[in-house]
């Protein structure tokens, strides 16, 4: 807590920023600092939204003062891979003192949206709603449960998504929601080579209405300063790597039997092949050749907290829909801070070999996590996270 204008009020992202920095954890950088004094707006702006809705209880008793209040504009941030955006989303949603607020992947956000979608139309079907358009009544239901959204590492690359984007967000907007958003691209870059991308084009102006647009230039990439070279990557792809993970597999299961295991998710299945524990592995075939999609490697991530991935091949011009699959799949990793084993026939940085698409843009931001899940850091958080994953009680009054 500090004093501002002479109110006590919620502890600041710059404090936060200044501590980290002064206790060696992060280098000060002046393009991170302009991010932080725009958070701490937000969180100002926010803030005084929340009190005055508070205090709208009384309001008949003003009514001749009352004066409507313009929207909060949320924000926007793009820049380069390991910049410190993911770092910097996290300290605003901690301090944020919002009850009604959700920091979600966007993959996840847009099949929960989906699902709400489906579900209203098989209602509408048996006459339980009257209304025919499901997104004004999914838009109100995901506003009622939160009306701050965080997404980091804001992305688009599904039809399905992109083509209701934009009634969808200018319902939530219409509804008091605030977005703050992390991205590698631009907003003009959004969906970049996606089919019938002039339907999505209205998405992008209304985010640029509802959002301030900064970019993140920092200097140094952070993830890479992080990078340690423990054996959870392993180059090249040869018999030697084969043992390594077969070593590594022994050590992380303690011995226990290994088996197929079946998930079931939305009336079909998913087959592990080998599971023991927490742990999971498949081949890079298992995981990216098959026509698996987010649900379930959302699944495979709530399932397991290691994932062991065998024979990584370098990825070209040919195998763009495995990549885009690899690409998915890095994401739902990271984004649940999962721990990820593998072996690939080159290092991160040069698994993609095409020049063309909207992938080279994804594999940069793939590439920096496959970096950053190699560090001391992020095993050693890893460690944690399981730790307090295997009591699941407490995690859940933890979130509360």
């Amino acid at each position: 807590m500090h004093l501002r204008d002479g109110l006590q009020t919620h502890a600041t992202v710059k404090q936060r920023y200044d501590h980290l920095v002064e206790s060696g954890a992060v280098e000060r950088d002046p393009a991170q600092e302009r991010i932080v004094a725009a958070l701490d707006r937000l969180i100002d702006e926010i803030s005084a939204k929340r009190l005055a809705h508070k205090s709208s209880a009384l309001g008949w008793l003003f009514a001749a003062k009352r004066q409507p209040r313009e929207p909060v504009k949320g924000l926007y941030i793009h820049g380069g891979v390991g910049r410190g955006k993911t770092m910097l989303m996290d300290m605003f949603f901690e301090l944020l003192p919002v009850r009604r607020k959700r920091r979600v992947h966007f993959n996840d956000f847009m099949a929960d949206v989906q699902d709400r979608i489906q579900k209203h139309r098989q209602a509408r079907k048996e006459g339980l709603v009257k209304e025919d358009d499901p997104i004004p009544p999914v838009a109100r239901a995901l506003a009622d449960q939160a009306w701050v959204l965080c997404f980091d590492e804001f992305s688009v690359t599904d039809i399905a998504d992109a083509m209701i984007l934009s009634r969808l967000f200018s319902a939530l907007f219409a509804n008091g929601v605030v977005l703050v958003a992390t991205s590698n691209v631009a907003p003009e870059n959004l969906y970049r080579d996606g089919l019938n991308r002039q339907l999505f084009l209205p998405f992008i102006s209304l985010l640029e209405r509802n959002a301030h647009v900064m970019t993140l230039d920092a200097d140094k990439d952070y993830r890479q300063e992080k990078l340690n070279r423990q054996p959870v990557y392993v180059t090249p792809d040869d018999a030697a790597a084969e043992r390594a993970l077969d070593e590594a597999w022994k050590a992380m299961t303690h011995g226990k039997p290994t088996e197929a295991v079946t998930l079931t998710l939305k009336g079909r299945q998913l087959v592990v092949p080998r599971a023991a524990g927490d742990a999971a592995r498949f081949s890079f075939a298992d995981l990216c050749e098959k026509p698996l999609g987010a649900r379930d490697y959302l699944a495979i991530a709530d399932r397991f907290s290691t994932v062991f991935m065998d024979h990584v091949p370098v990825l070209g011009e040919g195998k763009r829909n495995e990549a885009k699959r690899f690409i998915l799949l890095i994401d739902t990793l990271y984004d649940h801070r999962m721990r990820l084993v593998m072996s690939a026939a080159a290092p991160p940085q040069e698994l993609y070999t095409a020049k063309r698409g909207t992938e080279v843009f994804e594999f940069e931001r793939t590439a920096s996590r496959l970096v950053e899940m190699q560090s001391r850091d992020w095993l050693e958080g890893w460690a944690e996270r399981r730790e307090h994953r295997a009591h699941p009680a407490e995690a859940r009054q933890a979130q509360a």
